[in-house]
This record gives C-alpha cells, structure tokens and sequence, in this order.
C-alpha cells in the first residue's frame, strides 16, 4: 500500500473544499501548477482519480468524496489541535469564549455563566452576534460554545455542530402590577393590549396556538424578537405581555411588574451548540453539566 503523503493530502483537502485550483493557489500562496502537480502526485500514488474537469469546473469523483470526508477529519482534528495549543489552557488559567445571540435574554445570559464566577483562575469573554457570525466563530474556534434560543438542524452525519438544551424557561403573562386581573386568563384580558415576541419565536407559536383553543384574539400594538426591547415596552407601555419572568427579574423584584399567571405548556428553550471535536475543555464540559443539570 502506497504511503500517503500528508502535504499532498493538505492540498487536495483544500481544492476540494473550494473546487477551485486558482482560489486555493491563491490562499495557499503557491503556483497554480505546483499544486496541480501535487494532486497528481496523490492521485499517482494511491491510484485513483480524485476530480473530473467539468467545463472549467473541477468535480470530485465518488472516490475524491469519500477521500475528501477523511481529509476533512484528519486536518479539522490539526486545526482544534492548534487552537487549543494557541489557548494554553492550563490549571491556573483557564478561559472560555462564549457567543451570544443579539436577541437573547440578558437576565438568562447572566444566570448561565454564574458558575463561572465562582471558578478560581478562569476568565471569560461574552460576544454578541448574530446567528451566522456565531456559528462561522464556532468552526474558525473563536468560541468554545455559542448561547441561542433557537435550535439548529443536525439532520445529516455531516453535521459540524451539536445543540443541547441546557435550561428551558416556563412563560408567563406580565404586566403592570397595578393591573393585575382576578381572574383566569383569558378572563378579564379584554381590554389589554399586547407586546409580544414575534412570530418566528418559539414562544410566540406556542401563545398563538394556546389563544386559538381558547377563542381569545389578543390586540397586539407591538411586536419584537429582542428580549431587552420587549422588557422596555412591557415595562413603559402599561401592556402585558408573554415572556419567561426570568427576563424582567429585576421589575418584578422592584414592584413595576407582576407575573400575572403561568401559562400551561408554554416555555422558552435555552440552548447551548458547540461543534463536535474531540476533546472539549474541562471547564465547558463544567459549565453545560451545571446548567443542565438545574435544568432537570
């Protein structure tokens, strides 16, 4: 069997996930024949054909494909390899890189790393991004784990990341503490208006539907998917709204707000999406048992 030639290997990796000789030549900072010529030196060595020229384009063979999924492996494993090497993490030292998404709670963000606060020697930073900047973070290894509270498909084996629910919210109707109803909902809620999140929320669907079987039509004036604007809105507007109490904590606590009543199968799902490697910091692994752990 054919020694493989892992240099050869680096550069086919990287024509095949680009499909492009010149892109890669040029990102590589090498001549578009020298790297021509050590494809062809794989492909010489292990007796196979790894592209097909399709006009100008350059198209894996079935055997490239398979090939390529290795490589993918092998130097994806180098990469986190690097970058952990680059962290230094150590006893003494230890720090994570969390992601957060624009729209998610403050008040949960805050409970979540609470742990780490009582951890000596570790640090940690907290970005907010939207959903694709944290996710591109996440493969480049800028973070350790990304917080969201939605869910991302794994349907596939190819899938680089993986999601876990790490706390799940109950959700409430809150509203002015002065106007607070006697009775049930949605008794007594006729003459409220709502602020709500929007209908691409998790929340929202589950507080349409509920209405629905009940024959109760809320009267929206407002409508948001960030949670810190919603908390203004609730807070100023004399609206009620549907949210975890967590995210007015402090209002209640203050007396502006008042959890009105809890709403029956309705929550908020927090989760955690970190990408599959091989090895995870202790100090994440922590973090996520914490939090999942308060959770169940």
């Amino acid at each position: 069997m054919a020694k493989i030639n892992y240099h050869h290997l680096f550069y086919f990796w990287r024509v095949g996930l680009s499909g492009s000789i010149t892109r890669t030549a040029e990102e590589c900072h090498v001549s578009q024949s020298a790297l021509s010529q050590q494809i062809k030196q794989l492909e010489h060595n292990l007796n196979v054909t790894l592209f097909e020229r399709t006009g100008r384009q350059l198209v894996l063979t079935d055997i490239g494909k398979k090939i390529l999924n290795y490589a993918e492996e092998i130097f994806s494993t180098g990469e986190e390899l690097e970058a952990f090497i680059k962290k230094g993490e150590t006893k003494s030292q230890r720090h994570v890189s969390i992601g957060v998404l624009t729209t998610l709670s403050r008040n949960f963000t805050e409970s979540f790393i609470t742990p780490l606060l009582s951890q000596p020697g570790v640090t940690f930073t907290l970005s907010t991004q939207g959903m694709t900047n944290l996710l591109n973070g996440l493969s480049n290894h800028d973070f350790d784990l990304v917080l969201t509270n939605r869910s991302i498909s794994e349907q596939n084996d190819d899938a680089i990341w993986q999601t876990q629910l790490v706390s799940r919210q109950s959700v409430s109707i809150i509203g002015p503490a002065e106007r607070k109803p006697t009775e049930a909902f949605p008794k007594g809620y006729q003459l409220f208006d709502w602020v709500l999140p929007s209908k691409r929320t998790e929340i929202r669907s589950a507080f349409d539907a509920y209405c629905a079987r009940l024959n109760y039509k809320p009267r929206i004036i407002a409508e948001a998917d960030d949670m810190a604007m919603l908390r203004l809105l609730v807070r100023d507007t004399g609206a009620v709204t549907a949210l975890p109490p967590v995210v007015v904590k402090d209002e209640i606590n203050n007396g502006l707000l008042s959890e009105f009543q809890q709403l029956p199968n309705i929550y908020e799902n927090f989760y955690a999406i970190t990408i599959k490697r091989n090895f995870m910091p202790e100090i994440v692994n922590h973090l996520l048992k914490k939090n999942m752990d308060e959770t169940h």
